[in-house]
């Protein structure tokens, strides 16, 4: 067996801009769509989305068991059922609290929900609608899928908290700042408002969905563990990983490693990386420098999650018009739902 040796990483490193363009001019990102079949396909998976989001919401509440008459107190103006869909369907509409509210006037002689701005925003921050929802996005992962291991990439993403404040522009804003300080120190540095919160998703390449999620006002690192902690309390099997370069470090390959035996890592090593690591860090580090073409087309299959969050924001829009913490997560956590509700007619 070929021994690994830092002389030899540190080589194919030096050239490894020049290999990532050669790959990248043999292998051309789209291929040429077929418009028919991809117009077809999506009319389909919208129509099972429309269509099937209330059967699983109905499932999710089952399995809650939950009993709206043995509830204390005041009777609820909504029954859980209906709080469910409204959010669900605030988020797909994408009106602002006041003008859903006001849509629920113009339909109430259908529907006989009649509710105030304000209890369209408390849906955020309700308990039991929030465990629905854990249920709801448990069932959708499940529908049609076998429990094998799967096959995963990551990336994050940020959503705006406010209008005039754009998460790619202020991202890029913050990294110039930080490029010109470099060397400074600051004696005062004045605390700002955060203008967008973090998101990072686990996303299965078969079956397009995203397996967990986790969103942070500090960093997309602590968004990123939250991402990881919640596919365990899924108990999701993980074959292969694909991750930013950034995440292409020794201690995070551990970290995985000891939660998912036999899990194998296609990560971009960085410039100053050495073969110093864990069994499946070195691991990694030979399909990389013997294997490269055939490690960049397992890696560069992460592309997918970037498309996915492009077609989330087309669809809901890349602004979060709630102000507290756990709202602005559960206004997050309803578009991985509908995303996934919307690739159920995925033929796996």
């Amino acid at each position: 067996m070929t021994q690994l040796r830092n002389k030899t990483l540190k080589k194919v490193l030096k050239k490894l801009d020049e290999e990532i363009k050669t790959y990248k001019d043999e292998n051309p990102w789209k291929d040429k769509r077929d418009w028919r079949t991809y117009e077809d396909e999506l009319y389909n998976r919208i129509l099972q989305a429309i269509y099937g989001y209330e059967f699983f919401i109905d499932k999710a509440i089952k399995i809650l068991d939950y009993n709206e008459k043995n509830t204390l107190g005041r009777p609820p103006s909504l029954t859980l059922k209906q709080k469910c869909t409204l959010l669900l369907l605030k988020q797909l509409i994408g009106k602002s609290n006041r003008e859903m509210a006001l849509l629920t006037l113009v339909f109430s002689a259908l529907t006989k929900v009649n509710v105030s701005y304000k209890s369209i925003e408390r849906l955020y921050s309700d308990d039991k609608v929030s465990l629905v929802f854990n249920i709801l996005h448990k069932e959708i992962l499940n529908y049609k899928l076998d429990n094998s291991k799967i096959d995963l990439c990551g990336d994050g993403t940020g959503y705006s908290l406010t209008i005039s404040r754009h998460y790619a522009s202020e991202a890029m804003k913050l990294k110039n700042k930080l490029k010109e300080a470099k060397g400074q120190h600051s004696k005062k540095t004045k605390k700002k408002k955060q203008a967008f919160v973090y998101s990072f998703q686990l996303f299965d390449l078969k079956s397009r969905k995203y397996i967990s999620y986790g969103t942070s006002f500090k960093s997309e690192q602590k968004a990123y563990f939250k991402a990881i902690k919640m596919a365990e309390e899924l108990e999701i099997k993980i074959a292969s990983i694909r991750l930013d370069k950034y995440y292409s470090k020794q201690v995070y390959v551990k970290y995985l490693s000891d939660r998912y035996k036999g899990i194998k890592f296609y990560l971009i090593p960085q410039k100053n990386a050495t073969i110093k690591g864990c069994s499946r860090w070195k691991g990694m580090l030979k399909s990389f420098i013997y294997r490269t073409h055939d490690y960049f087309r397992e890696y560069y299959k992460r592309n997918q999650s970037e498309s996915a969050f492009s077609e989330d924001k087309r669809r809901f829009g890349w602004k979060i018009q709630q102000k507290r913490i756990d709202r602005i997560d559960m206004a997050i956590f309803t578009k991985v739902i509908w995303h996934n509700l919307f690739w159920i007619g995925k033929k796996v």
